[in-house]
């Protein structure tokens, strides 16, 4: 057996070289650039790589976790060895998730082009591979951890190491007999092929062959009559069955003699059931569905917040990268801290910290050259401003030189808006948000320049501030008319008062609130709210208190229609043993070492609603909000009863399995104890979070058959949160896994919940099976 990365590299001479191995600078800042061996590894999949001095020590990674290569000097770091090394020998390699970019620099531009060609050959190859080839690379994988001598084969001792490290604690005897049943050679030992028909043993899925059994008349097969029936009563699929039926046997059904008779095998239902289309998120509605013609307030709109920070609030790293990462997952609200810098160049950076600076020319570069690479939809660049004047104006025309026709410099049609434009009428435009001189209609007829606050955080939220920008907003600042000029749709005002708001307000001026005002804005006059996001943008922002980078729960403003709920994408952790022994104490630290620190993004059930809410609509950064917080209907979130047309919803959710759950302590050994939470955001009334029972030392097949239930009085709000835990009954317990879903893009039935890392990143084969039902409650509750 041989793994699919293996065999299509045998037939490629770049992969071929790639085996081989080069020597290429490693490359982590100006003075520190060092040679390693690289090498790509038999399997065609693992690129190891060490220094000649360490010994037996070496480092891996594999080029399933590689997104993209960057050609050339593409990142800051070999940007700033430009004059030492000339792009055509440099590349970068960006790795989802949390890992950092690897920077290389090769020794010709012949050798960079194998590794950079090479590198994408794999990618591609791997994101091209059906789900057969996936689970064979996966099995391989096993194979390769679990034969400790490399012969090739796997006797009894190393399959039962193989059970410890795939989470599976199997009485000894039931193992030793399923080896044997495999072992056809009867030589003691499992050779490539055998191993596969173990791994076929161990993963045979009872759960899946009941509800099989159910709709099977023989057991052996489904007819095309008892699959439209199971898509029917249990799929609730409706009029469409019959067709979908037939089109599942055509898409799944691996045996050519059951597609004859147009039959499902119990392989064909299992391989439908675990593919997206058995997921629990609808797949058509991953796709851009919705009405993207209707005005920008209408919509939820993916934001991010301090966007150029890599690491903490006071100390981290700025950096153009951190652009990148957010406007690649869909970011269509991206931050700028602007401030006076040296030689007339304005810098980004947090003010009155020790966070890095970068230059605003260079962020403006950045977003012109990514905005629109992941969607087409506008991009509102909000513009924190603290430049003089002088700055200002160079601010005004790098937007206008870098940016060009991208940049939108005035309303369209030339017309003064009644309501802003939508998504369709801004595709490919960035939008400026900023303090604006006067109004649009006035625009022509303005003096130069204008006296105000000084950004709208330093307004809204002064407590949070440092003594010397308390002191700067105090002496007030001027804006220039160039950089006034370039806002059209977005422009910053104080909030007054939702009365102020109705009666004075423009569509096109918006609002910054701090999260704890939004929140109080939300529970006491929480209808209003709704109105006023019904016709104007809000921004919030998160409190300054809040310098570890976490998040505040962006499902309370939601609730009220604000559309630019900000999230951070960045938490420092430092690796040094002082940062540690303070974090089990909780005490908070800073660190004189912060430079090692690892960067990823911030973790967490904030981070998690935010992605699950933009998981949909083709991940376009815009979400359109329900019909009744677009009309003039009075929703109040905290009264959702009372709205027009309200009907309350039973979610029911049987958790039945669990599949390949991943180890969170890889100590040899150590075996997890699964638990399933699902947790529901949404209206106050909605907020819940029921629990399954632990299972003991089982993370590769535990089985729990047990339902939870739940009320929803808003589903068109609420998002449904399903977390996998390692349960401890001594401490925390540890997370796992997890998946958040829009409940309006639930699918009902038996379906496979395919878990996410802690980062967001799909972890391999690893899912629950469950059986939904939603049904409207017939008495009130």
């Amino acid at each position: 057996m041989e793994s699919p990365q293996s065999l299509f590299a045998q037939g490629d001479e770049d992969l071929q070289v790639m085996k081989a191995g080069a020597m290429l600078r490693k490359v982590k800042s100006r003075s520190w650039k060092k040679q390693r061996h690289f090498r790509l590894q038999e399997d065609g999949q693992t690129i190891w790589y060490k220094s000649r001095w360490a010994g037996t020590g070496h480092s891996t990674f594999s080029v399933a976790d590689v997104d993209v290569v960057r050609e050339g000097h593409q990142s800051e770091i070999l940007l700033s060895i430009a004059d030492e090394f000339p792009a055509d020998l440099c590349f970068t390699l960006v790795f989802r998730g949390r890992r950092s970019n690897l920077d290389l620099v090769a020794e010709s531009p012949s050798e960079a082009q194998v590794w950079i060609r090479g590198v994408r050959k794999l990618i591609q190859n791997t994101k091209s591979m059906n789900d057969k080839e996936r689970l064979d690379q996966w099995i391989w994988d096993w194979f390769q951890k679990a034969d400790k001598n490399k012969d090739g084969r796997m006797n009894f001792k190393e399959v039962r190491t193989l059970l410890k490290m795939m989470n599976v604690d199997m009485n000894e005897e039931y193992a030793l007999r399923l080896f044997t049943m495999a072992d056809n050679s009867e030589s003691g030992c499992l050779e490539n092929e055998e191993f596969v028909q173990f791994y076929k043993m161990l993963t045979e899925r009872e759960d899946v062959w009941r509800v099989f059994q159910d709709y099977s008349r023989d057991g052996q097969i489904l007819t095309l009559a008892e699959l439209e029936d199971f898509l029917k009563q249990e799929q609730q699929e409706g009029e469409r069955s019959l067709e979908h039926a037939q089109e599942l046997i055509d898409r799944y059904e691996p045996s050519e003699n059951a597609k004859k008779h147009g039959a499902m095998s119990i392989d064909g239902f299992q391989m439908y059931l675990v593919s997206p289309e058995g997921a629990i998120l609808d797949p058509q509605l991953l796709a851009l569905h919705q009405d993207m013609s209707q005005p920008l307030s209408h919509y939820f709109i993916c934001s991010s917040h301090n966007t150029y920070l890599m690491d903490d609030q006071l100390r981290g790293q700025s950096s153009q990268e951190a652009y990148i990462q957010a406007l690649k997952r869909g970011c269509r609200c991206v931050e700028v801290d602007c401030w006076d810098g040296p030689n007339g160049e304005p810098v980004v950076y947090h003010g009155h910290t020790f966070t890095s600076k970068i230059l605003f020319r260079d962020v403006i570069t950045t977003l012109a050259e990514y905005a629109f690479k992941v969607s087409e939809f506008p991009v509102i660049l909000s513009l924190e401003n603290h430049c003089s004047m002088e700055q200002q104006r160079v601010m005004a025309q790098l937007l206008d030189t870098i940016l060009g026709d991208t940049l939108l410099r005035a309303p369209l049609d030339r017309l003064v808006p009644q309501e802003l434009p939508s998504p369709q009428d801004l595709k490919g435009k960035v939008l400026l948000k900023a303090k604006k001189i006067g109004g649009v209609e006035e625009s022509e007829t303005l003096t130069d320049e204008v006296t105000d606050e000084v950004s709208d955080e330093d307004e809204a939220d002064p407590k949070s501030l440092s003594a010397e920008a308390l002191r700067l907003n105090d002496k007030k600042s001027k804006f220039s008319r160039e950089l006034s000029d370039l806002v059209v749709y977005c422009k910053s005002v104080h909030f007054h008062s939702f009365e102020y708001s109705r009666l004075h307000s423009k569509c096109y001026e918006m609002s910054s609130f701090s999260e704890s005002k939004a929140r109080k804005l939300a529970k006491d006059t929480g209808a209003e709210f709704v109105r006023h996001n019904s016709r104007q943008l809000s921004r919030v922002y998160p409190s300054g208190m809040r310098t570890d980078s976490s998040n505040y729960n962006p499902q309370e403003l939601w609730n009220v229609g604000c559309q630019i709920g900000l999230v951070k994408h960045t938490v420092h952790i430092c690796t040094c043993i002082a940062c540690f022994l303070a974090g089990r104490k909780k005490e908070k630290v800073y660190c004189p070492k912060w430079q090692v620190a690892l960067n990823f993004q911030t973790a967490g059930p904030e981070m998690d609603l935010n992605d699950g809410l933009f998981s949909q609509n083709g991940c376009c950064g815009y979400v359109l909000k329900p019909d009744f917080m677009r009309n003039d209907d009075s929703f109040d979130p905290e009264r959702p009863q009372d709205r027009n047309g309200y009907t309350s919803l039973r979610l029911s959710i049987q958790v039945i399995s669990g599949q390949q759950l991943p180890k969170v302590n890889h100590k040899e050994g150590s075996i997890v104890d699964p638990l399933v939470r699902v947790e529901i955001y949404g209206v106050f009334q909605d907020q819940a979070k029921q629990e399954t029972s632990y299972i003991d030392n089982n993370g590769f097949n535990p089985l729990w058959n047990e339902t939870l239930n739940f009320i929803v009085h808003v589903p068109e709000l609420a998002l449904v949160r399903f977390v996998v835990e390692d349960y401890d009954k001594s401490s925390r317990n540890d997370f796992m896994g997890q998946f958040t879903v829009p409940f309006t893009c639930i699918q009902p039935g038996y379906r496979h919940i395919h878990l996410l890392s802690k980062d967001g990143t799909a972890i391999p084969l690893s899912s629950l099976f469950v059986n939904i039902k939603i049904s409207e409650l017939t008495t009130e509750v």
